[in-house]
């Protein structure tokens, strides 16, 4: 069951911050090189929905276009090292998205090459990379995803959804530590006991993890975002529906893999919305003349499939709130 049938328009869902429409006299430029890196593979990216923005936009990889990604796999701590290799490489522009790490070492790669950024896991305005959402200074624009605010919507979402539940627990990693640290300093004003564990090593051992939580704390998981968790959201899906727990998750990919529920802006919309970033850099605007993004819409899906296998049931409420039911 879809409560939208109809995918909100760019401006719909971004609101009063859109970018201006290219001007007549702006051309594409004959040939575009945009660098990026990820420790994620890409085909399971955001990049796969921001490639196929660039190729609606008339970008053809080899004819007028290079995207030159430099996979991190493993070796998530090269992030300075490759946005130097990117400069050297002589990058138009480059695309900073994820955690803190890649925007923290494109900007010290480079103060004059455009950056647009896709923050997901962090707050770039706190960290003091942007000055203002408006107009923001220097060479970095693009898009965030608000994830500390989000992090304690979630914790609000699963507490109206099963305020049986007292107890839980919050999976986090470095990448992901502001998430954790909000939602633990709210967990009190909602009647909640968390037990939070930070994962470390790569991969990831959830089991061991899990062995770390009292038993009275495993009724639900409140998972934060971060490269290595977007990576294992199958694997912790399936974890969740092994131990018979109720989880929140951030992205709706996890539910599809059969996870509980998200809450999270559409990934695909603001991916996209990135390209139209470097498209609009690319035909002459400068980044300090394009403002940053936040989503105003956000979607909640539900899988009662997951929902039935784990004996749990939501409210007629709760199923009014949600963007998308799946049955």
């Amino acid at each position: 069951m879809n409560r939208r049938d109809v995918i909100p328009t760019l401006a719909a869902v971004f609101g009063a911050a859109v970018l201006p429409q290219p001007l007549a006299a702006q051309s594409q430029p004959v040939f575009l090189h945009v660098g990026t890196a990820s420790p994620g593979q890409v085909s399971t990216s955001l990049m796969q929905f921001f490639e196929q923005r660039m190729r609606d936009l008339g970008y053809v990889e080899g004819k007028n276009y290079k995207f030159d990604f430099i996979d991190m796999r493993g070796q998530s701590e090269r992030y300075d090292e490759v946005m130097r290799e990117l400069v050297r490489r002589k990058a138009d522009i480059i695309v900073a998205f994820g955690p803190e790490a890649a925007l923290k070492a494109a900007v010290a790669a480079t103060r004059t090459i455009p950056i647009v950024l896709i923050a997901i896991d962090f707050d770039p305005i706190a960290r003091g990379y942007i000055t203002s959402l408006a107009r923001p200074t220097g060479n970095v624009t693009g898009v965030i995803f608000e994830q500390i605010e989000l992090a304690v919507k979630r914790l609000q979402l699963m507490t109206d959804a099963f305020p049986d539940k007292k107890a839980g627990m919050v999976f986090w990693d470095q990448l992901s530590a502001d998430q954790w640290h909000a939602i633990e300093a709210n967990a009190a004003r909602f009647g909640l006991h968390l037990a939070g564990v930070e994962l470390t090593g790569d991969p990831y051992d959830y089991e061991r993890a899990l062995a770390q939580v009292p038993e009275d704390h495993r009724g639900f998981l409140i998972e934060t975002t971060s490269p290595f968790f977007a990576r294992d959201r199958q694997k912790v899906a399936q974890f969740t529906r092994q131990h018979r727990m109720a989880s929140m998750s951030v992205f709706r990919e996890s539910v599809d893999f059969g996870g509980l529920m998200s809450y999270g802006p559409n990934r695909a919309v603001m991916a996209r919305r990135a390209a139209d970033y470097v498209n609009r850099i690319a035909r002459g605007a400068k980044p300090s003349d394009l403002p940053i993004e936040r989503p105003t819409i956000y979607e909640m899906v539900i899988n009662l499939k997951t929902a039935k296998a784990l004996g749990l049931e939501f409210s007629q409420a709760i199923l009014l709130r949600a963007d998308e039911v799946i049955e």
